[in-house]
């Protein structure tokens, strides 16, 4: 984006403060990440593209938290840009439905996509008025490790958003194993959670088929190719 920029002769700063003296008309936010100044705020009219329909998921991950609860549906909101953390009123909203086996990141480029659209339409046609945010918000807090950690005694169903998200990970004999990829199974006998049972393990309901994992320190690899390395002995269990 900066050598296209800068390619047309347009000048680029890292720098937001200096976009007060740049006589710019309006500004556009995408994932920026930071709370802007009320002092740019105040000289420069701001529209932020977010990835959630508002006032659900305000904040730093709003797709994976609507993935990690088990959303239908999601969205892009074109929102006016205030000092508080997502607060300003909407301009234009596009609601799409979450796919059932649909990974953060390739929801992430579908939304994009649709913001790109929804922002565009509006610069085309003009703004309009904002209205107001409705309703009961929820707050999409950075995901730390221990939201994707997998405890084999939760629901299949569970395990399997935490894979979507991303960098979802167990243990298998001390050393940390990532899955990357998986489906969820029917239950089929009772073992205990965490038990493998050729490429699938038993959770506290279902089971979670293993697709692809990484092993700690190696390339990821399809789970069939990684049991044939590790040999698992008859009830032994993922996550110690």
């Amino acid at each position: 984006m900066k050598r296209l920029a800068e390619d047309q002769g347009i000048p680029v700063t890292h720098d937001i403060a200096e976009v007060v003296t740049a006589a710019v008309d309006l500004g556009v936010v995408v994932a920026y990440g930071r709370i802007i100044k009320p002092d740019v705020l105040a000289t420069v009219k701001m529209v932020n593209v977010h990835f959630s329909l508002l006032p659900r998921w305000r904040g730093a991950a709003p797709v994976e938290r609507a993935i990690l609860a088990g959303d239908d549906t999601t969205g892009v909101c074109l929102m006016a840009v205030e000092e508080g953390l997502d607060t300003g009123p909407v301009y234009r909203r596009l609601e799409t439905p979450i796919g059932p086996e649909e990974t953060a990141v390739e929801l992430t480029d579908r939304l994009a996509r649709a913001g790109a659209g929804l922002l565009v339409q509006a610069l085309d046609k003009g703004l309009g008025e904002p209205v107001p945010q409705a309703g009961e918000p929820t707050y999409a807090t950075k995901i730390e490790p221990e939201d994707v950690h997998l405890d084999w005694d939760r629901p299949a169903e569970e395990l399997h958003r935490m894979v979507r998200v991303g960098r979802a990970w167990t243990t298998w004999r001390a050393q940390r194993l990532l899955v990357s990829e998986a489906t969820v199974e029917a239950d089929v006998g009772a073992l205990d959670p965490g038990t493998l049972d050729g490429a699938a393990v038993h959770t506290g309901a279902g089971r979670l088929r293993l697709v692809t994992v990484q092993p700690e320190g190696r390339r990821p690899l399809p789970a069939l190719e990684w049991l044939r390395g590790a040999r698992p002995a008859p009830g032994e269990r993922l996550g110690g």
